[in-house]
């Protein structure tokens, strides 16, 4: 149970964070003019682009639906059992 409950807590913030990221990537790639996008890219997101900031969370994103559907599939086999 104790994994259970660490899989649903782990994909909740995973999903979070992949949310954040795939908007700061989004946000920052519209910004106008370019010099301010590129500082906001080199301030906020490090030496990236844009466009694998968006990639890494989407992935991350991936990972939160997968993990949380893992742990609703082992809560529903616990229920079963009982």
């Amino acid at each position: 149970m104790f994994f259970t409950k660490s899989a649903r807590i782990l994909a909740v913030l995973a999903l979070g964070f992949g949310l954040l990221r795939v908007m700061m990537g989004f946000s920052i790639a519209w910004t106008e003019p370019a010099e301010a996008r590129e500082a906001a890219r080199a301030r906020y997101i490090g030496g990236k682009s844009t466009g694998e900031v968006i990639d890494k969370g989407i992935y991350t994103i991936f990972f939160a639906v997968v993990l949380g559907t893992l742990a609703e599939v082992s809560v529903s086999l616990r229920k079963r059992s009982e």
